[in-house]
């Protein structure tokens, strides 16, 4: 059962969080090791705090790449995902720039 979008998560990092759903929206997948409790990779960069949450909400959906390494899991943005992100994408663009670069310093 997937918790209901309107209670409060907590996210470590929004910017992170946005940056993230931004990056899967535009095809990419994120990677994490299948053994691993560590940090993720999503387009050659690392993503400290956001996947408990993507996972936790339904927002992205584990598949299976034939192509990939074997003690590794990916994702890719879900239907749900994607209709949050564009949402919350839109949102944090019409933020006031000093805002933006606010909670990019403060997590």
């Amino acid at each position: 059962m997937i918790p209901s979008m309107s209670a409060q998560p907590l996210i470590a990092d929004r910017a992170e969080f946005i940056d993230a759903l931004s990056l899967l929206r535009r095809g990419h997948v994120l990677v994490r090791a299948a053994r691993g409790s560590g940090p993720c990779l999503l387009d050659g960069g690392i993503v400290y705090h956001s996947y408990p949450t993507l996972l936790q909400y339904g927002l992205i959906d584990e598949f299976h790449n034939p192509r990939g390494f074997e003690n590794a899991r990916y994702y890719r943005i879900s239907e749900r995902g994607r209709e949050f992100a564009d949402r919350a994408c839109q949102a944090w663009q019409q933020r006031p720039l000093l805002q933006r670069m606010a909670v990019r310093l403060t997590g």
